[in-house]
């Protein structure tokens, strides 16, 4: 492992089998000029467990600068994967170019969630200038399988308060399971999920959530319980707290 600036990966002790890794930005979060970038290969039948410390932050960016972060994991044949990291909160003023590309061999294994929140609603806090660009991608042997991507520039507030777009949503979150068993999920999973929330099969071992919530407690509170359904119940500790 190789690892410079404020991301750090931290390697807390589990009792299971799978490694689990807690990556830490100690710059406190992420503003315009910033550049990240992650690069992680999970090995033939090696399994890997990926959360945050906490909620990332996009703060504000000056004029002109925006931040980027580039995400790309590899994951072999009889690999598991579990990206699952906390909310990211974006601020007013923030500039934030995201990337998450996910190439997987054809017998890997993935759960993914990206959880989003737009402003801080304790403040309360509208987003009334910002720039998102988020593009999520993921391939199996080289064919797309999920391809995803959204765009908000200026009013977010405005926009997302659009009936056919978020009907006044604060928060989101993208979720996406590859596994030959996924179907078996599904029943109880939409036991599990809000009215403002739905799962399907996008192919025969894929399965997609998208979810929608007034703000970050509220998708947390129905969120959780849908992780620890599609984990096992193997979700990182982080996420409870």
């Amino acid at each position: 492992m190789r690892q410079s600036g404020s991301l750090k990966l931290v390697f807390p002790q589990t009792h299971r089998d799978d490694a689990e890794v807690i990556l830490v930005n100690t710059a406190g979060g992420i503003t315009g000029g910033d550049q990240y970038t992650l690069d992680i290969e999970v090995g033939n039948r090696a399994r890997l467990t990926l959360t945050t410390q906490a909620a990332e932050r996009a703060y504000r960016a000056q004029t002109g600068e925006t931040g980027s972060v580039t995400t790309r994991l590899t994951v072999r044949n009889g690999g598991t994967m579990q990206w699952l990291p906390q909310e990211l909160i974006l601020y007013d003023r923030s500039a934030l170019h995201r990337r998450l590309d996910i190439s997987l061999e054809p017998q890997a294994r993935l759960l993914m969630v990206e959880p989003v929140v737009f402003g801080r609603a304790a403040m309360p806090e509208t987003l009334d200038d910002i720039t998102f660009r988020d593009r999520i991608r993921i391939t199996r042997n080289g064919a797309p399988l999920y391809i995803d991507g959204m765009d908000l520039h200026g009013n977010a507030t405005a926009h997302l308060a659009r009936r056919a777009i978020a009907n006044g949503a604060g928060a989101m979150a993208s979720v996406v399971m590859v596994a030959p068993d996924a179907e078996n999920y599904l029943p109880a999973l939409r036991a599990l999920l809000p009215a403002t929330a739905g799962a399907s099969m996008l192919c025969a071992d894929v399965l997609v959530i998208r979810h929608l919530a007034a703000d970050s407690y509220a998708l947390r509170r129905s969120l959780v319980p849908a992780l620890e359904h599609l984990s096992n119940n193997t979700l990182p500790t982080s996420w409870r707290l």
